[in-house]
């Protein structure tokens, strides 16, 4: 849909940001962290605000959005026009009428946007009733059906959750649907597909391009995956601490960019073929081995909550991890990687065998539980959420010594300050707290932290997702070398392709609880021959604007679901390729994804 134009022929932007400021005030004295950005956004176009973390381009989108924390962050100088009014002047009442309706925006982290006491169905209604004056039954209608267009399992089902019970993938699904209900004039995308796997962020990426084409919404996608950028941006805006330093067209920007930070950005991107060479590994002892592992939950329903279905989250999953290896687990959210990796350290119960260092998890004294501490260690997808503000960061990665009681003072200080120095962090930095680092500093201190007790086996779960790619680039090169020096294990589970083929030595994909293809990284990646990892592949982001990309398949029917009638064991899944690009999955009673 082309741009609204006046009379005289003029292209009328549906948003225009002049000249804008934000500026953050402290000890009496402002800065600024976003500084004279201007840029226009025509109806329909698709405009990506690329950068590193701390560049700006969150603070852009709250601008527009009304949502700079008072009084310590504001709009210090500049415009933003919409719909003929300068959105900065407007009073709250009308930014609310506004907020939502006509300009949406979906976040990166979903659960800090969800209601954790409110169900999903009563948010999204909420959502849609707050802009409509709609019956009750007609909004939660309507809330269904944006679950539906979003391909969450049990749609109906869901409308009744509240959003911990929901995987991370699918509560941004959720966002992504509350955003999509009311069809909005301006659609903010900040790291909207962060959280998802690449079949489903193919498909959101799909739901938004004909969401533009139905109703010329205008997109602003906020991302550091240059490879969504090259799928569906018209335009790149490049920022760097606070400034523009590039703009132009997609197709430019990514075949002649003119700064050399958009240079360096472009050229830390992991692309698909860059790694799938063969891995040669010595002969290593085992690190952990997991033997026919079987992970349910029980769901109880009716008057004497009796357990009537089953999540049946990880099915008969063998594998064996070894001394300086790097084993991926790849697979859509809800597959069942996490509860892996829970598994292994112990937090969920299991059934099946799990052995650390040779050792059976379920033979483990309390006292041998403590020493697997030791052996086995995590990093985890958001390092914020895994590190005590109140602590300094010299304490947090000396914190593990200190309950091991391992070492006097002195030689805790010293090995912490060898750590810092290890992860590439300086002394100095052990005297701050964790929100005076960035992103990649603070995975960089969970990293020493996991360090700090020597493991066998460090689990990278999402470790680097939330990073943007030069620091991505950097923490990966930091892994491959503690695995290279230190004879370190990794398991690393991630939905990002392109990165799994660039550091794994192996590679399981998972799908529904299952291992449906294992092998090494240049068996799956060049020759992959399972359905399900094959179409896996198809939707990974190339970052070229000018590739075509073939139609992603669809499934028919109801999404699969872990879910089953208690008493029924499920069966294994299989994709069938129906001919014509048409794939149907089949075994599940409601749907049908296997061999």
């Amino acid at each position: 849909m082309t741009a609204d134009t006046t009379s005289a022929g003029a292209t009328v932007p549906v948003l225009s940001v002049q000249g804008l400021t934000v500026s953050v005030r402290s000890g009496g004295s402002e800065r600024a962290l976003v500084e004279g950005l201007s840029f226009d956004l025509a109806r329909g176009e698709t405009l990506a605000i690329a950068g590193e973390s701390g560049s700006g381009k969150s603070l852009t989108s709250l601008a527009v959005m009304g949502l700079l924390p008072p009084p310590s962050l504001r709009a210090s100088a500049g415009r933003i026009m919409f719909g003929g009014q300068d959105l900065l002047h407007l009073p709250e009442g009308a930014m609310r009428r506004i907020r939502g309706r006509r300009i949406a925006m979906i976040f990166q982290e979903p659960m800090t946007s969800l209601n954790p006491v409110m169900t999903v169905g009563a948010q999204l209604t909420e959502a849609i009733s707050a802009h409509e004056s709609l019956p009750r039954g007609e909004a939660r209608a309507r809330a269904l059906a944006a679950l539906q267009s979003v391909r969450i399992a049990q749609a109906e089902r869901r409308l009744s959750q509240y959003p911990h019970e929901l995987s991370g993938g699918m509560r941004q699904r959720v966002m992504i649907a509350m955003a999509l209900a009311l069809k909005p004039d301006v659609l903010i995308c900040d790291e909207p597909t962060t959280a998802l796997d690449v079949t489903v962020q193919r498909e959101v990426l799909d739901l938004l391009r004909d969401l533009q084409r139905e109703t010329g919404t205008a997109l602003i996608l906020i991302t550091h995956d240059m490879g969504v950028v090259a799928e569906m941006a018209s335009r790149v805006i490049v920022m760097r601490e606070g400034r523009m330093v590039e703009e132009g067209p997609a197709q430019r920007i990514f075949a002649a960019p003119v700064a050399q930070y958009t240079r360096d950005l472009l050229a830390a991107v992991p692309r698909m073929g860059d790694g799938s060479g063969a891995a040669v590994l010595p002969v290593a002892e085992s690190v952990v081995r997991l033997t026919d592992l079987r992970v349910r939950f029980d769901i109880r329903g009716g008057l004497m909550q009796r357990v009537t279905h089953r999540v049946h989250a990880v099915e008969h999953v063998s594998l064996q991890i070894n001394q300086g290896e790097t084993f991926a687990l790849v697979g859509e959210s809800g597959c069942g990687k996490s509860t892996i990796a829970r598994a292994i350290v112990g937090l969920v119960p299991h059934e099946g065998r799990i052995e650390v260092a040779g050792q059976p998890l379920q033979d483990l004294t309390a006292e041998g539980r403590r020493a697997l501490c030791r052996d086995v260690q995590m990093v985890f997808q958001d390092p914020m959420a895994a590190l005590d503000p109140r602590m300094r960061a010299g304490d947090l990665v000396a914190e593990p010594l200190v309950i091991h009681n391992i070492g006097s003072d002195a030689e805790r200080r010293g090995r912490t300050a060898g750590l810092f120095e290890r992860v590439g962090l300086p002394p100095d930095a052990m005297a701050r707290y964790p929100h005076e680092f960035s992103g990649g500093q603070r995975q960089r201190i969970c990293i020493a932290r996991a360090l700090a007790l020597r493991p066998k086996l460090i689990i990278c779960d999402e470790s680097v997702s939330a990073l943007d790619v030069s620091v991505q680039a950097r923490v990966l090169a930091l892994l491959e070398e503690l695995k290279r020096d230190l004879g370190i294990a990794y398991l690393f589970i991630s939905h990002d392709m392109a990165v799994v083929e660039n550091i794994a030595d192996r590679v399981g994909v998972m799908y529904l609880g299952q291992i449906v293809e294992t092998g090494s990284r240049a068996q799956v990646f060049g020759n992959p021959l399972h359905p399900y990892t094959r179409r896996l592949m198809e939707a990974v982001p190339i970052p070229d604007p000018g590739y075509v990309r073939a139609p992603l398949p669809r499934l028919s029917g109801e999404i699969p679901s872990p879910v089953w009638p208690a008493g029924e064991a499920p069966q294994r899944l299989r994709l069938v390729d129906m001919g014509g690009g048409h794939l149907v999955a089949q075994s599940n009673p409601t749907a049908e994804i296997a061999a």
